[in-house]
């Protein structure tokens, strides 16, 4: 009896809370993402992580999860303006959380995948048909998802309608396809329609393509996402970037060169096409060498993680992009005063308390 009147108390507080809930606004605010920050850092098996920072006033986490899939695990923290808080980890020091980030080779940013026997994953992260992303990181989301979805519909029904998903270095890439996976859950219905999202995305790598990041970017447009980078930090310049012609909009100058090489006589054309190729060739072969060893190799790991895997189809693209509206934290000579260069510190830059400092220095 009195675990029932508990816990009817604390689903009446709850309720309470959703009712009296402030919206988010649109707009990057410091106060916000230092509290993101403080999320971050109690990450404490995080690498990125390397001290706790204070809380904001009157947030409480409610859950912590297990680990899925690649090692991920995300926190549920609510505050007492009703606001909710998934926040996601980022890389930790084991074979499959590292197999994760190595999965670079992207796929279809729409489609399906087989991630076990008992889990098949349909997913819509961009309406554009040649947006692609990052597989590992899809394979992290998918599992973050599933595991995710039924803790926010419980408070979702209490009647929150705030969310902020965030992030910092993998986790911040795993924000980027959680939001835009969100979208289009509440596009089909799946998700209400009123709920408000907001991201932040911190020392996140790039996360897809640019046909994913046009998509990414039209749809939290007007202040609702943002990516937030120490200039000192390596990581936010990964995965390395190869675009091809076969990367442009359909509509480009491409075939009307091939067209004017074919008009030349057989000796010009022949001179033309082979200068033309040297051109393409280069960055060509690195995609298909990206997708050989980043691809097909890191995915005969994943399969062996995780049983009953079969890998999608590589979307022939590495044109990784920076993605999202950025907020810089530059590193200025006082910065590296407190965080000098140190080729044996490979985090140094990286790290929560790299971007707590930095942050603080940003106007209100």
């Amino acid at each position: 009896m009195n675990k029932t009147l508990a816990s009817l108390g604390i689903i009446l507080i709850f309720i309470a809370n959703a009712v009296l809930a402030r919206d988010l606004k649109p707009g990057f605010e410091k106060q916000e993402y230092l509290s993101m920050l403080a999320h971050f850092s109690r990450h404490s098996d995080s690498i990125a992580s390397n001290r706790n920072f204070p809380l904001a006033e009157g947030e409480k986490l409610i859950y912590r999860s297990r680990e899925v899939g690649l090692d991920n695990k995300w926190f549920l923290w609510v505050n007492t303006d009703s606001v909710i808080t998934i926040s996601i980890r980022g890389t930790v020091a084991t074979k499959a959380s590292w197999a994760e980030n190595s999965y670079t080779a992207m796929t279809a940013a729409t489609g399906t995948i087989r991630l076990g026997s008992d889990f098949l994953f349909d997913y819509r992260l961009a309406e554009h048909p040649r947006a692609a992303v990052h597989t590992g990181w899809l394979i992290g989301m998918a599992f973050l998802a599933r595991d995710i979805l039924p803790h926010l519909d419980s408070l979702l029904a209490l009647g929150y309608r705030n969310v902020i998903i965030a992030g910092h270095s993998q986790g911040g890439a795993l924000s980027y396809l959680l939001t835009s996976h969100f979208h289009y859950l509440q596009k089909s219905n799946r998700l209400p329609s009123n709920l408000i999202i907001k991201t932040y995305c911190s020392a996140a790598p790039k996360p897809g393509n640019l046909f994913y990041a046009y998509d990414y970017e039209h749809i939290t447009a007007g202040g609702w996402a943002f990516n937030i980078v120490n200039s000192a930090d390596w990581v936010p310049e990964l995965p390395s970037t190869t675009q091809t012609a076969s990367d442009l909009n359909e509509t480009n100058p491409i075939p009307m060169v091939n067209g004017m090489i074919h008009k030349q006589n057989r000796v010009k054309r022949i001179f033309a096409k082979k200068f033309f190729k040297k051109l393409t060739r280069p960055s060509n072969e690195q995609v298909a060498n990206n997708e050989k060893i980043l691809g097909k190799r890191v995915s005969e790991q994943i399969a062996k993680l995780l049983p009953g895997f079969v890998p999608p189809p590589m979307a022939g693209t590495m044109n990784y992009v920076r993605t999202g509206a950025t907020i810089v934290l530059y590193a200025d000579a006082e910065y590296f005063r407190l965080f000098p260069e140190k080729s044996d510190k490979t985090w140094l830059h990286h790290t929560t308390t790299s971007y707590w400092y930095l942050a603080n220095r940003l106007n209100d």
